[in-house]
């Protein structure tokens, strides 16, 4: 028999479910510290035209964008340990959530390094130029003018990273782990309220992708505070004091120099 909807469910398991954030968040969190890391290193040898390792980066960058996360988990989880088992190296007790994390920072870090690589060739050349004539060396040039700019730019592509992996450690229970929805399927089974259950998942997903986006607003805004665009109003003040101030044309000029 269909159990009829419910709203007041909907504020229970939200309520339920708060405690359960923190692993979502540990996944996120462990899946970028993992992804800057990897990310970093296969941007590096595309940045630079290594000639072996650009392919590797490629192909790495390739197969984890060209594929589900969920495929994923299953090959990490279940074909890993399988081929290391062939030599000699037993997995059976390492946490599942080992894994989880392992494999959602492989998939962020081919994310991150194209956005790295973008970011880092979005920036003028000629500024890279201008810091060598000054003085500069490569890495200096890197510290002090790429990578501020870089960083600016690279901060829409992290946030929706963050954003998506957020939602993505939805299929995190395939695996067994009690995170967020885990829990809302879980509580949905006691009571056969699933769809109450599942919009009080919507809502926590929802607002911490909202809290997320505002936090990483302020990161960009903080960061280009010193290119903002000059308003239109601040122009029109300018231009007229400009025009108050420019030197009134000689009158020869306007008699043909008579």
């Amino acid at each position: 028999m269909e159990v009829p909807f419910d709203i007041s469910y909907v504020f229970e398991y939200a309520v339920k479910l708060l405690p359960y954030i923190r692993i979502s968040l540990l996944i996120v969190a462990g899946s970028l510290i993992v992804g800057l890391g990897v990310g970093f290193l296969a941007a590096l040898p595309r940045l630079y035209r290594i000639p072996v390792l650009q392919s590797l980066s490629k192909l790495y960058a390739s197969f984890f964008r060209g594929t589900p996360i969920l495929i994923q988990l299953f090959l990490f989880y279940y074909g890993l340990p399988e081929v290391l088992k062939l030599q000699g190296i037993d997995l059976s007790r390492v946490p599942v959530l080992v894994f989880v994390i392992a494999t959602y920072g492989l998939n962020v870090g081919a994310y991150i390094s194209e956005g790295i690589r973008s970011a880092v060739t979005s920036v003028d050349r000629g500024q890279i130029e201008a810091a060598y004539a000054v003085g500069m060396n490569g890495l200096q040039a890197f510290r002090r003018i790429v990578l501020p700019q870089a960083l600016a730019i690279a901060i829409p592509i992290f946030a929706n990273v963050t954003i998506g992996t957020l939602k993505d450690t939805s299929l995190a229970f395939t695996l067994g782990v009690m995170e967020l929805t885990s829990k809302a399927r879980s509580l949905g089974l006691l009571a056969q309220h699933f769809m109450e259950a599942y919009i009080g998942l919507a809502i926590i997903y929802l607002m911490i992708s909202l809290l997320l986006e505002r936090a990483f607003q302020f990161i960009e805004r903080r960061m280009l505070r010193h290119e903002q665009p000059i308003s239109s109003s601040k122009q029109a003040r300018s231009f007229k004091l400009w025009q108050k101030r420019r030197p009134a044309p000689d009158a020869s000029l306007n008699k043909g120099g008579q």
